[in-house]
């Protein structure tokens, strides 16, 4: 019985590995034919839906000035927590515990 779910899944994994190369060759085709006609009719320009920016009024600044980075020049110093456990927290059931091994 445990062969046949095995089974099933290795075939669901072949299916699924043909499909896609498949269709991926499918989509490649489709794909070029629609490449095609968008260069032909000048569609894979970034900017070609836009009017240009000078009817726009838009006006790119060609050199940003950098920001600067301020530096922190304060020592750190690593810190350690080396505080010791609640002592009387612990007693309480060490204690505790011997009572319930004593009964």
């Amino acid at each position: 019985m445990l062969r046949l779910p095995q089974i099933i899944r290795n075939l669901f994994l072949r299916f699924e590995g043909l499909f896609g190369v498949l269709f991926q060759s499918v989509s490649n085709f489709f794909g070029n034919i629609f490449g095609f006609f968008a260069q032909l009719f000048g569609f894979t320009n970034s900017g070609y839906f836009l009017e240009s920016d000078e009817v726009q009024g838009i006006k790119q600044t060609s050199a940003k000035q950098p920001i600067e980075k301020v530096q922190d020049n304060t020592a750190k110093i690593p810190t350690t927590d080396n505080r010791r456990p609640n002592a009387k927290l612990d007693d309480y059931y060490l204690n505790m515990a011997r009572d319930v091994k004593k009964k």
